[in-house]
């Protein structure tokens, strides 16, 4: 018998944690100057790759960290580490901090990167998420109710691809002085996650630091 509730309460963690709603003015600034067909095709493959990523960690996560010797602390300060030079960009009214040149930010290969890091990775599907699938994969006690934690992960991932769909409205209304004040405002809200990511990690690997 499937565990409903259960299913419920994976989806509020992961909804909690990715925050899609939160990353809005992220993904605006990531996008700016794109077209709104490129924008959609940004947020199509954003929501791809995060529930790509989850389905794997479901069902894999353990044992390809297991074999690459990484434990869930060391991913967090690196995810950290790479949030945190996102959101130093993103303060000095830069675009993330995504793009390296003027060719490179018009190039298709250059825009499918920036949907996958740092859009899905590690901003959505990030430490938090992935490890909160790992620990709900090892939770379960077969292979059926495993098949199930698809169905939260679905969800998320269509709640990201309509809440990023709708951003283009929103950057609308906002205008570029609203985008640039919230793109400075979201920089220090990242820069604080960062932070967070870091130092759990940082007590994950040394615990000592925690006393």
């Amino acid at each position: 018998m499937t565990d409903w509730p259960a299913l419920f309460k994976v989806t509020i963690a992961l909804f909690a944690i990715m925050n899609p709603i939160g990353s809005v003015p992220i993904f605006i600034s990531a996008t700016d100057g794109w077209s709104k067909q490129d924008r959609a095709k940004t947020s199509k493959t954003v929501a791809i790759t995060v529930f790509i990523v989850l389905a794997v960690s479901a069902f894999l996560g353990g044992k390809i960290l297991d074999f690459f010797s990484i434990s869930i602390p060391s991913f967090q300060v690196g995810g950290g580490v790479l949030l945190m030079l996102i959101a130093i960009s993103m303060m000095h009214g830069k675009q993330g901090g995504t793009r390296q040149t003027p060719e490179e930010a018009e190039s298709l290969a250059e825009r499918e990167v920036i949907a996958i890091v740092p859009l899905s990775i590690p901003l959505l599907a990030g430490p938090g998420a992935i490890s909160s699938m790992i620990i709900a994969a090892q939770e379960t006690s077969s292979f059926t109710a495993h098949l199930f934690l698809v169905v939260p992960i679905f969800i998320i991932a269509m709640i990201i691809w309509l809440v990023f769909r709708l951003s283009v409205g929103i950057s609308n209304r906002l205008g570029p002085i609203g985008i640039n004040i919230v793109t400075r405002l979201m920089g220090l809200i990242l820069a604080a996650m960062a932070v967070e990511f870091i130092t759990h990690g940082l007590i994950g690997l040394f615990p000592q630091l925690a006393s």
